[in-house]
């Protein structure tokens, strides 16, 4: 046998033995610490990511053919281009399916880089950090793995941020800040999504929002289907209901056309999270008279410029270190934070008086 392949073979043991001992554990938001790789898994690995020829950033989105992910990967392809590398979207067809085979194939391709959004934080760890013992570098994006399950994450945005606007527009949408609100979510197990949805609740416990009454959550796994059937669900359950929060893409645009449908636009609200393009006629008919996004592509871009300068070397992914994206933040450095994290920005909000200026995301 000769030494390529051995050391491929020593590489790909390496990774069982991680990935068997990883998934005696029962989970948790920190990952377990991985044991140190072999010498020749990391020599391996070394030889066919991070060494020499073009960047090869594998992205594992929660749900592939999902136009919010699509949107991510134009910004990273802009990315691969500029800096010179390949972009390979890989995933699960639904937002609720496994993503393990996935990122081992990644690994057993000697892949530079996989960059991934968690379906659940905690299922994806033995098989990240079998990438990590293999030399890859791991970064997630949009929603996060547990932490010590990747050397990065980029953050679209600091989750009380979105919490406090959620709470923010359906106080302005809802009579007098007051009523039933609701939630329609993605899948139930989606780490930003709860977490915005968590840090809602925490807002308007305050006594600003004490006249809002949250009355239920339902998940459509973002499945345009799904969120339809759950959005009019929530409409039938809840006569007096007046906002629908949806901090999810494909979640409000159902529950816009839901309500806009139904003929409620003057007595339900929608908001949450959207691409303005998609929702430039819910807007105008008065359904989501307020929502917001951040951009999509940016996130895309960020994380391909951040898993570059990891395989690179000039990251580590410890709190304090920076990177530089010339035509983002304007030309500041991100700075890494707690939990190997960096945040894109604040969300952006879209109304009446700018929805006109804001075409862009998917139609």
């Amino acid at each position: 046998m000769n030494a390529y392949r051995s050391g491929r073979l020593a590489a790909l043991l390496a990774i069982a033995g991680l990935i068997a001992t990883a998934c005696g554990g029962t989970g948790a938001t920190t990952a377990p610490s991985a044991a140190a790789p072999s010498t020749a898994a990391s020599a391996a690995a070394s030889g066919s990511a991070a060494a020499g020829g073009a960047l090869k950033v594998t992205f594992i989105p929660k749900q592939i053919n999902n136009p919010y992910f699509d949107a991510a990967k134009e910004g990273a392809d802009k990315a691969a281009t500029e800096l010179g590398g390949t972009v390979t979207q890989v995933g699960p067809s639904a937002a609720t399916e496994a993503q393990a085979s996935y990122i081992q194939d990644a690994t057993t391709q000697g892949v530079s880089a996989i960059a991934i959004s968690a379906n659940d934080p905690n299922a994806v760890v033995p098989a990240l950090q079998a990438a990590k013992a293999a030399g890859i570098k791991v970064v997630g994006y949009d929603s996060s793995p547990a932490a010590g399950a990747y050397d990065v994450f980029v953050n679209q945005t600091d989750f009380s941020l979105i919490g406090q606007a959620m709470a923010d527009w359906s106080c302005d949408l809802a009579p007098s800040c007051a009523g039933e609100i609701a939630v329609l979510s993605a899948a139930a197990t989606a780490t930003n999504q709860n977490a915005w949805i968590d840090s809602m609740k925490g807002v308007i416990a305050g006594d600003k929002y004490k006249g809002l009454k949250l009355v239920d959550t339902v998940y459509g796994d973002d499945d345009p289907q799904k969120s339809t059937t759950q959005a009019q669900a929530l409409l039938q359950a809840h006569p007096d209901l007046k906002v629908i929060v949806a901090p999810t893409t494909v979640g409000i645009l159902a529950a816009a056309q839901v309500v806009s449908q139904a003929g409620k636009s003057a007595t339900v609200k929608v908001t949450g999270l959207g691409f303005p393009k998609q929702m430039a006629a819910y807007v105008k008919d008065g359904t989501a008279p307020e929502f917001g996004l951040w951009s999509v592509p940016d996130l895309g871009y960020l994380t391909f410029y951040v898993a570059d300068a990891l395989v690179k070397g000039t990251i580590t992914g410890k709190e304090g270190d920076s990177i530089t994206v010339a035509s983002l933040n304007g030309g500041k450095p991100y700075t890494i934070g707690k939990d190997s994290t960096i945040i894109l920005g604040p969300p952006l909000v879209f109304n009446k008086d700018n929805i006109d200026s804001q075409q862009w995301g998917p139609s």
